[in-house]
């Protein structure tokens, strides 16, 4: 997810479960969270399973409309880091 604004990086998306997309639920990672790691050509993510499944969603059918200030403060809240506009 991209700031529409700054055009900076807001939110990496993740996705896991759902049934054929239908439904589906994604996670908005803090994109200061991801690591990328060479060996594995990938970024990474230091999150238990559980912390995922716990993590606030979207449906992905709601993914790329625009989110409020609150729901970014319910995301980093979350996840322990300042929302990306750094308050």
């Amino acid at each position: 997810m991209i700031e529409k604004r700054s055009g900076k990086v807001a939110y990496a998306v993740m996705s896991f479960g759902g049934f054929l997309g239908m439904a589906e639920r994604v996670h908005p990672i803090p994109w200061e969270m991801l690591t990328y790691d060479v060996d594995l050509d990938a970024y990474v993510v230091d999150l238990s399973s559980d912390q995922l499944r716990n993590a606030p969603t979207l449906r992905l059918d709601e993914a790329d409309r625009p989110r409020d200030r609150a729901y970014d403060e319910e995301v980093a809240g979350y996840y322990g880091r300042l929302p990306w506009w750094g308050l």
